[in-house]
């Protein structure tokens, strides 16, 4: 199957390009049995990722970026490589797992929600938020004056994480990444844990300083506390043969 931002009209242009090269990709019943590919950007890709978690959709995606940064998709500036790779089935999968975040809300109810870069605590007013914060059940701060605090996987730390100046992590790594969005007290820096680990927020005076969880851009509010942890479901990436992960952190996130 071939996923096609249709909100991106370069996404548009290279898929044409890619049949062009590929006719046999012009079928619109065209399938591989380990590949869908996911033509658009960063966003795209996790859109469809999600897609598929919530659908039992099994299946490894190959991205084509036609979008700004692409860290998770494969760069299509060497196109002959691109056509080469596919023609060849040169690709290699990798699985990378997803962030579980069981939200307490201020109507007394929980719920959970499902991660693949990141899980954010901000706050949804003009007040900071003030937020307690434990991992693994111990406390470590009692009240974080702050916009908010960021937990992502590895593959997620080029992402919002990095935006709010937590470490840029190699996405093959088994971690969770905290990070205080704007710490006005106290100056936390960012950190990291073992990807067993988990992170627990408690709000504190959430009605007078409203507080929403934001997975993956999605967002719910009216929060009282979170505890995010590695979840069951994983989801998996292919890149074509000589991409190069570290090489790809420098170029678009370290040294832009």
């Amino acid at each position: 199957m071939i996923h096609v931002d249709p909100r991106n009209t370069a996404a548009g242009t290279l898929h044409a390009r890619l049949v062009a090269a590929l006719p046999d990709l012009a079928d619109p019943g065209w399938s591989d049995p380990e590949v869908d590919l996911v033509i658009g950007g960063d966003g795209f890709m996790l859109q469809t990722l999600a897609d598929g978690l919530d659908s039992g959709r099994d299946r490894t995606m190959l991205g084509l970026n036609a979008g700004r940064i692409g860290f998770l998709m494969n760069d299509t500036e060497a196109w002959d490589r691109v056509i080469d790779g596919l023609t060849r089935r040169a690709w290699t999968t990798y699985t990378f797992p997803t962030l579980r975040a069981q939200i307490r809300l201020d109507d007394g109810s929980v719920t959970a929600v499902r991660a693949i870069n990141d899980v954010a605590v901000e706050r949804s007013g003009g007040q900071t938020a003030h937020l307690a914060v434990s991992v693994d059940g111990r406390r470590i701060v009692d009240r974080l004056v702050a916009d908010g605090l960021i937990v992502s996987t590895a593959l997620g730390s080029t992402a919002y994480t990095f935006s709010a100046g937590g470490p840029a992590a190699h996405p093959t790594l088994r971690l969770l990444a905290v990070t205080a969005v704007s710490p006005h007290h106290p100056r936390l820096a960012p950190f990291l844990l073992p990807d067993d680990a988990t992170v627990e927020v408690a709000v504190h005076d959430g009605h007078r300083r409203p507080v929403r969880i934001v997975a993956d851009g999605q967002s719910r509010d009216d929060v009282l506390g979170v505890h995010i942890g590695i979840g069951p479901d994983t989801v998996r990436l292919a890149w074509l043969d000589g991409h190069d992960h570290t090489a790809r952190i420098v170029a678009k996130i370290l040294r832009p």
